[in-house]
């Protein structure tokens, strides 16, 4: 009996997990645009689930900025500002800056390796103007410096934070100059890491991210879908 309980207990959260994962894709990948409602019983139908859970999912989305409850009426996309943008990527250069210098210390071989072999194919695909490989690569190539940094709480934030810009990085690293200069950052990151260059990573590892929010104002917000 006890054992039931556990699995039904367990497939409702993994259940309400699901749902909630889907959703916040949608108003991340900006299917669901800013102001559009969200009717449960439509979301249920596509997902193949009852009310139930989608309804526990908009409530947690609420609860993250990305959406908001208005009683007796709906639920509407909040979604992501420009304002969040720009702060996210200021948080983010500090943070990228501490995990490539943690990553100095911890990361290894089998890592190195990795981001080396990363960086040729996504010096390959940015010439060949290949922008969902150019992304994919990019999404690698941070998310090995997360684990090299050999911190789990960091590695959360920072790929949290990652998926929230999603949309924006995926148009700005359309841009074939920007991909290329990313890549390059990428190499002298990763050269600093290999000499354990800790002030030098850290440094360069947040100009990067600096530079992207610069990328940003220069291709324009009206691009990458704020007005």
């Amino acid at each position: 009996m006890a054992e039931e309980v556990a699995k039904e207990v367990t497939d409702k959260y993994s259940l309400r997990g699901r749902v909630y994962s889907s959703i916040r894709e949608s108003i991340l990948s900006g299917k669901y645009p800013k102001g559009e409602e969200l009717k449960e019983i439509a979301i249920g139908k596509e997902l193949g689930v009852s009310r139930t859970p989608v309804r526990e999912a908009l409530r947690q989305l609420e609860l993250e900025g990305l959406v908001n409850i208005i009683p007796n009426k709906g639920a509407y996309v909040t979604g992501i500002t420009l304002k969040d943008v720009k702060d996210i990527y200021a948080i983010r250069s500090y943070l990228e800056g501490l995990a490539a210098r943690w990553a100095c210390e911890y990361i290894s071989k089998e890592q190195i390796e990795a981001l080396e072999e990363n960086i040729y194919l996504a010096q390959f695909h940015a010439e060949k103007h290949h922008a969902e490989q150019v992304v994919e690569l990019d999404n690698k190539f941070h998310h090995t410096i997360y684990t090299a940094s050999n911190s789990k709480m960091l590695e959360h934030i920072l790929i949290e934070y990652h998926q929230y810009v999603k949309r924006v990085r995926e148009v700005t690293l359309a841009d074939t100059e920007r991909a290329m200069k990313s890549n390059d950052e990428h190499k002298a990151i990763l050269e600093a890491i290999k000499n354990k260059d800790t002030d030098l990573a850290e440094k360069l590892a947040h100009t990067h991210v600096e530079n992207s929010l610069s990328n940003i104002e220069r291709i324009g917000t009206e691009k990458i879908g704020f007005n």
